[in-house]
């Protein structure tokens, strides 16, 4: 059987790697999708996924560009095929209060956590669609849940992108694609061991579990949702905070 191709953005990032990793082993082609620029943390990714032997492979895209998205989907498949799976993993922060806060600053976290995951689906979901088959998970955040001191902006558009899913979800449900979302809590990735110690203590303290998540433990997640059985979960959001936030 042809490998399933996997699409990843923000692929060479923390849990971008970790997702990656998961997909691979799950057997399919992974591509990860994500700024050339970035040398030193990509020549870092490629050694982290040397083992997997041509499973994953990196493409340079940036997903805040509708015409960067088209050609990446467009490359894939003349290269491995079809884009069975995209994770809209891409994303960045530009904290600071909406009292402080920037056009740019706004306009910058929106090209790229939002509109790159619009971006990324008009491109490849009708091809999904013809084919009968597609798993798309967005990952979200529990702060486009909670909200958090700081991050209108992000929260917001972290918030958009499960309304995208659960619309999306609606319109391609009977084309045997799915659409999921994802809201990790603070997990040990990069940007979270950047927050200062004592702040970072502060957040455990209200994590339920006693600590940070790992990135294997949303990629784990994704493995679920991306597989070809879980064709009866779409439009939902899975929390895997810790239980940092508990709803129903």
């Amino acid at each position: 059987m042809t490998k399933r191709v996997a699409v990843i953005t923000g692929g060479i990032g923390g849990l971008g790697t970790a997702i990656c990793k998961q997909l691979a082993k799950d057997g399919r082609q992974v591509i990860a999708a994500d700024l050339g620029s970035r040398q030193e943390r990509l020549a870092a990714f490629r050694e982290e996924t040397r083992a997997f032997d041509g499973s994953i492979v990196f493409a340079p895209a940036d997903v805040s560009k509708f015409d960067d998205c088209a050609h990446l989907i467009g490359h894939i498949a003349d290269k491995y095929g079809s884009v069975d799976i995209i994770v809209n993993a891409a994303g960045i922060t530009r904290d600071t209060s909406l009292k402080k806060m920037s056009e740019a600053q706004w306009a910058d976290l929106m090209h790229v956590n939002l509109d790159g995951v619009f971006n990324m689906c008009r491109n490849s979901v009708a091809g999904m669609t013809e084919r009968g088959f597609g798993r798309i998970v967005n990952i979200s955040s529990v702060n486009g849940q909670t909200g958090q001191f700081g991050q209108t902006n992000y929260s917001a558009a972290k918030a958009g992108m499960h309304g995208f899913t659960m619309a999306l979800a609606r319109e391609v449900a009977k084309k045997g694609v799915t659409v999921n979302s994802i809201s990790p809590g603070y997990c040990r990735t990069e940007m979270v061991m950047k927050v200062p110690e004592d702040i970072r203590a502060q957040i455990v303290a209200q994590i339920p579990v006693g600590r940070l998540g790992e990135p294997f433990e949303i990629a784990r997640t994704v493995g679920f949702l991306t597989a070809d059985d879980a064709g009866f979960i779409t439009g939902a959001n899975i929390p895997v905070n810790g239980g940092y936030f508990m709803s129903f």
